[in-house]
């Protein structure tokens, strides 16, 4: 079988034709599909006579190839095929490996692919040239990155008719944008679809759900009676193969023809239903300001400490189930309250759910709402109210001596404790941890400071004619333990920027950085100390710090010196005058507002304005606190796991360090107590699973059938910006930084604007060097908005695809009051 018709029926065997040849010959089978007629030159073809060149080839394997002769035999086989196709047909010759178009791994377009070939010697060059690109560098490197045997690889090689395309592109039964299955997506370029993958031509682009959408591009050249015609042959295609599909596709003026189909490789796994009923999810991680993978590890630790929510693992990521609260008023208001001060998007597809009622009298009764209020909330807001009453910030004092000694006892206890023991406390004590992180002086305060906002911002449009002054009021308060974090990297920044020898390290020691290496470079002493007061106080926190699995800046100094070296850029105390100023305009803004009070609303009220705006400078800074106690706590645990954990890999029980991050927390409690031993094939796939689970955009609302539901903003903005959440007033311009991991944040220079997917504690330092803010996930009380309005930043948050919008080194407009950011040009 060394040369098959797409048509044979063996040609449908992944074995002998390759992931394209043989869904090519499975369409082939589909009326609709008009798949072009030809041939397969199969991998006994690739096994008799290109492997023994493979064999032989001594160091390029591609260029060994490209330069054989084929012998007379198998010149012939592919002539006479070529020849029952028709006279100097032109052909499309394409590749196909065994390793592509898979329905875990799609590989599309590391081969190579020659379009209107003519005539045998053209035909033999091209089939040649397929064979080569198996090993090419992109091609190999796929392949070892998705850790596929070598040895097992072949090729085989289509040839197909060409079709004279009036229009040609891609159609994907599911929206591989959103995950949403329930949205198809097209599309299409004028000629060849070459000119779409090349990128040489702007597609059009449709969008098809309840009806067909335009989404983009110019004038449209398919019509929708056209349009419908290849949406139902998608629609055939994807319940004949049982899955969403990626379709590529050719029009000739009269029909389409079908040239490729191959799975949806980058959906976002559909969430479990055990009954069958459809289930509606939210998303933690746009919540918690972190839409990266949680691993196993961490995904327990936050099961754990989630006792008034029903968490499940989708994709790597923690969702929450609201099927329940949607028909209960207390529910609906709860989720409700959440999501409108957190992320907008979210709140927007919330409200579109709410509004299907069909679906929401068809929720089964009887169950409780999966999202529930906290316990002692009662007890949280009489705190507050309390604390308001008495207006001392010494109250403050006596909540963080409250918070350290309970870590210290957490210490403490665990440094007596080893094996299964350590796990067992663990567990009991995240109890205590999530009961401390409502505790009424220090929760409490916060609630009645965000309510005050809204007074304040209220009082200033009515006084002032302003808007939003609470963000001027906001700036340089006291009390904040993040926002302060900036002036211990500043400090390290001073401390290291007249030392040449100490820069030059901070640039170069990467992974290898070391404290004891620092000090013994000139001028590295001071710098060092600087270091080990950033690490005592900040040195449990991290990107992502709410998976106790990532490492923290204490484990990974290289997450935290780009923002060194960034800073060293600056002035020396150039954050301490950043302050200043913030402090000098938050008084102002004070003063302003009570002397327009006592002239418009006399005495009396004016008192209880200028109360109010006391507390509010006083106890706002108190909204990072818990959550940096909550990190420290965290850390205890993880040292001490980890301290266990190596006693196991010395002793041969545990095959790395690295392994217990892919183990659930009860597992490790076993395996401590010598009653379980790991499953490493089990790790290995989960390590694989998280690989592809990095790469997958989370959605903000899904259902168990895969639909996803998509929030939009209620407002116009102009013509080619990006729409996002308003949260830091101001407007700003200037070089677009793309930042997908803080390591890079050695490339920030003084008024760029940051662009990123979510910002948490650990970016803090970096707000010091930029002019404005862009994140694709955020809220009004969310870390970046808080932070920017701190320190007068203006920021947009919530611009859905921000980091693949923008381009690194654009000129973009940041404007923070009507909430949208614009590109000025490349």
């Amino acid at each position: 079988m060394f040369i098959l018709k797409i048509n044979d029926k063996e040609a449908a065997s992944l074995s002998l034709s390759g992931g394209k040849g043989a869904s090519l010959s499975r369409l082939s089978r589909l009326p609709l599909a008009n798949v072009p007629q030809g041939f397969i030159i199969t991998t006994e073809f690739f096994k008799k006579y290109i492997s023994p060149v493979v064999e032989e080839a001594q160091g390029n394997i591609k260029a060994a190839i490209a330069a054989m002769t084929l012998p007379a035999e198998a010149e012939e086989l592919i002539e006479s095929a070529y020849i029952d196709m028709g006279d100097q047909v032109s052909v499309a010759v394409r590749s196909s490996a065994t390793a592509e178009d898979l329905p875990d791994t799609s590989f599309a377009g590391q081969q190579d692919t020659y379009l209107n070939v003519s005539g045998l010697e053209a035909l033999k060059k091209a089939v040649i040239g397929c064979f080569a690109s198996l090993y090419n560098d992109r091609a190999v490197s796929y392949r070892l990155k998705n850790k596929f045997d070598e040895s097992e690889i072949r090729m085989a090689v289509v040839v197909q008719k060409m079709v004279d395309a009036k229009a040609a592109g891609v159609m994907f039964t599911a929206d591989p944008m959103t995950s949403d299955r329930f949205t198809m997506a097209i599309e299409a370029v004028e000629g060849l679809g070459e000119d779409l993958v090349s990128g040489h031509k702007t597609p059009v682009t449709w969008t098809f759900r309840d009806s067909i959408k335009q989404k983009s591009g110019g004038t449209a050249f398919l019509t929708k009676a056209q349009l419908t015609t290849l949406i139902n042959i998608g629609k055939e295609i994807e319940r004949e193969y049982g899955c969403p599909q990626d379709i590529e596709w050719c029009f000739d003026g009269r029909q389409f023809h079908i040239v490729q189909s191959r799975p949806v490789t980058t959906l976002f796994p559909c969430p479990p239903s055990p009954d069958g009923f459809k289930r509606c999810f939210i998303s933690v991680g746009h919540l918690q300001m972190m839409t990266d993978t949680m691993l196993p590890l961490g995904i327990s630790f936050w099961k754990l400490m989630s006792k008034t929510v029903k968490v499940t693992e989708i994709g790597g990521r923690p969702y929450m189930e609201i099927t329940h609260n949607l028909n209960s008023p207390v529910g609906k208001a709860l989720v409700r309250q959440k999501l409108s001060n957190s992320d907008e998007l979210m709140d927007s597809a919330f409200n579109q759910v709410l509004s299907r009622k069909d679906y929401i009298r068809s929720i089964p009764k009887g169950q409780k709402s999966e999202f529930s209020i906290p316990r002692d909330i009662g007890k949280i807001i009489l705190g507050g109210f309390n604390v308001y009453r008495k207006n001392d910030p010494a109250i403050i004092d006596g909540y963080n001596r409250r918070m350290e000694a309970k870590i210290n006892k957490v210490r403490k206890d665990l440094s007596k404790l080893t094996g299964k023991a350590v796990i067992d406390y663990i567990i009991k004590d995240t109890d205590y941890l999530m009961k401390s992180l409502f505790d009424p002086e220090g929760m409490g305060p916060l609630m009645v400071a965000f309510y005050l906002t809204k007074s304040i911002d209220k009082a200033g449009k009515d006084l002032l004619g302003r808007d939003h002054i609470s963000a001027d009021v906001s700036k340089s308060i006291k009390n904040n333990i993040t926002s302060e974090m900036g002036f211990y990297v500043s400090r390290i920044a001073d401390s290291a920027r007249e030392f040449p020898e100490v820069v030059n390290y901070l640039e170069t020691a990467g992974d290898l950085f070391s404290l004891r290496q620092l000090r013994e470079i000139q001028g590295g002493a001071e710098t060092a100390k600087a270091f080990e007061a950033f690490f005592s106080r900040y040195g449990m926190r991290c990107p992502g710090e709410i998976d106790i699995a990532k490492p923290r800046f204490s484990e990974d100094p290289s997450k935290i010196t780009p923002t060194v070296l960034a800073d060293i850029k600056l002035p020396k105390g150039h954050a301490e005058q950043k302050f200043l100023q913030g402090k000098q305009e938050s008084d102002e803004a004070v003063k302003s507002l009570i002397s327009a009070a006592r002239k418009k609303w006399g005495i009396k009220r004016a008192k209880k304005l200028a109360k109010q705006l006391s507390f509010f400078r006083n106890f706002s800074g108190l909204r990072e606190s818990p959550k940096y106690y909550w990190m420290k706590r965290y850390w205890e645990y993880k040292q001490a796991i980890m301290r266990e954990c190596e006693k196991l890999v010395l002793a041969g029980r545990l095959r790395s360090m690295e392994d217990i991050l892919y183990l659930r927390l009860t597992e490790l409690g076993r395996l401590l107590a010598g009653e379980y031993q790991p499953d490493y094939e089990k790790i290995d796939r989960l390590k694989k699973d998280y690989e592809k689970y990095a790469s997958l955009t989370p959605p903000r609302l899904i259902f168990s059938d895969g639909e996803v539901v998509e929030g939009e903003y209620k407002r116009e903005v102009p013509k080619g910006a990006l729409p996002g959440l308003a949260v830091s007033s101001g407007v700003a311009q200037g070089r677009a930084r793309v930042i997908l991991d803080i390591k890079e944040a050695g490339k920030i220079e003084k008024g760029d604007i940051l662009v990123t997917k979510f910002t948490d504690p650990s970016w803090t330092p970096a707000f010091i060097s930029i002019s404005g803010l862009v994140t694709e996930v955020g809220g009004m009380a969310t870390h970046g908005a808080v932070i920017t309005r701190e320190y007068g930043l203006p920021a947009v948050v919530g611009v859905s695809d921000a980091t693949k919008l923008i381009k690194d080194g654009d000129l973009i407009r940041v404007n923070g009051d009507m909430g949208y950011v614009k590109c000025i040009k490349g």
